[in-house]
């Protein structure tokens, strides 16, 4: 289930929102032109399931996303656990890489078929921890500085759409923010409650 949990961006551990109710989250990211819209997921996205058969499961949806907001680049990106020590150097270097706050020249959107990862969203003085499960479809507005953790063990399956080819890369902020914010594992074991 998807969880908010806002704090003032000088006062990780000052909790002024937490709440895993969908309209509520909604509500409070629309305050932030952040867009959070559900999507039916078609199904795991199991070890061998190629990208292709991932973004065909999901044609229609993908196709009237891209039609409606100017995008013309779909991806899938994916972590499924692996018990080797090049898995696990892989996950830590891809999770090392999102957890600098940073922004885009587009608007990042991003489609969970499956799993969990965290968007922190540094907005007006706050920071807006989104944990995105399977089903979330969430519009981050270009420009906004934000930083994403997937996880120390990182298991999910998304869809990404750009603009431009281009449009992913980062403009890092160089401020260390992100390294006083609880990680998604402490956020989904409740710390701040």
């Amino acid at each position: 289930m998807t969880l908010l949990q806002v704090t003032p961006d000088d006062a990780p551990d000052r909790v002024l929102l937490r709440t895993r109710d969908r309209s509520k989250i909604t509500e409070v990211l629309a305050e932030c032109s952040v867009r959070l819209r559900d999507w039916p997921v078609h199904g795991p996205a199991e070890l061998g399931t190629t990208e292709e058969q991932i973004l065909a499961r999901y044609r229609r949806e993908v196709d009237e996303l891209c039609a409606e907001e100017g995008l013309r680049l779909v991806d899938v990106v994916r972590f499924h656990p692996e018990d080797t020590h090049e898995w696990r150097d892989r996950a830590a270097k891809a999770r090392a890489a999102f957890l600098e706050e940073h922004r885009h020249e587009e608007d990042e959107v991003r489609f969970f078929a499956q799993g969990t990862g965290c968007f922190y969203l540094h907005v007006n003085r706050k920071v807006y921890a989104v944990v995105c499960e399977a089903g979330d479809l969430l519009s981050v507005p270009a420009g906004t500085t934000h930083w994403f953790d997937m996880g120390p063990r990182p298991d999910f399956c998304a869809v990404r759409f750009f603009e431009r080819e281009d449009g992913w890369v980062g403009d890092f902020t160089g401020d260390p923010i992100a390294r006083d914010f609880p990680r998604l594992d402490a956020l989904l074991a409740g710390a701040g409650e």
